[in-house]
């Protein structure tokens, strides 16, 4: 079955040209011209992946992002004009997976979009899977499921790749580049302030979960965990 992917954007020469890229990919597109006829439709029936824009007529992209995020885990695209850093760390903090700025390369979101499926699926192989455990925090990989001190404890997709790595690799120092390679999954340069941007947002939850492990900053090179 192929993946579905509802975009909201109000530019519609934007939303048929994404329509179109990914729709020969092989995706399942439905496409809304502002963000409230896509939450509709997502009540009813939950997408795999959405894009949304911003700027749009009635509620705006970073009002429908937190909606979805505070009822699923599905994986959200910002595709905005705005490139400030406070918007881009907005989208991230509010729960999106991705911000991509205006004017894109439809290529570049392809690629994207390819490489946020492909984390899930691997992430999802039959395989019997590990339990890992750092300062109260247990991730077990094959469910994808987290707890805190036997609380469950929720993260996205994206927030959960980024730590199940972290915690395999405790024992050093992880660059930013060595996380877009292997979480991002992207083989491309792409812009680091994303990997910020995440664990600004898994901080926070750690902390208000109150769990015995932090993400340190190494400056000027990565995170590491420590528990």
């Amino acid at each position: 079955m192929s993946r579905s992917i509802y975009i909201a954007d109000d530019e519609k020469n934007i939303r048929d040209l994404i329509e179109l890229f990914l729709t020969n990919e092989g995706y399942s597109v439905t496409s809304f011209s502002d963000g409230d006829q896509l939450l509709d439709a997502f009540s009813q029936r939950p997408s795999d992946m959405v894009i949304l824009d911003i700027m749009m007529p009635g509620t705006d992209g970073l009002t429908i992002c937190r909606e979805i995020r505070s009822r699923s885990n599905a994986l959200i695209i910002i595709v905005s004009a705005r490139d400030s850093e406070i918007d881009r760390i907005t989208g991230i903090t509010l729960g999106s997976d991705d911000y991509l700025t205006k004017p894109f390369s439809p290529m570049e979101l392809v690629v994207r979009v390819k490489a946020l499926f492909r984390r899930l699926e691997l992430g999802s192989l039959n395989s019997p899977g590990e339990t890992l455990t750092a300062g109260g925090l247990t991730v077990n990989t094959a469910t994808r499921k987290a707890e805190i001190n036997g609380r469950p404890f929720d993260m996205t997709p994206t927030e959960l790749a980024l730590m199940v790595y972290l915690m395999k690799n405790s024992a050093r120092a992880v660059s930013r580049e060595e996380l877009l390679k292997n979480v991002w999954k992207f083989d491309f340069e792409a812009d680091t302030r994303a990997t910020d941007d995440v664990v600004k947002r898994l901080r926070k939850k750690l902390n208000d979960a109150g769990a015995d492990v932090k993400i340190d900053t190494v400056w000027g090179f990565g995170f590491k965990l420590n528990a």
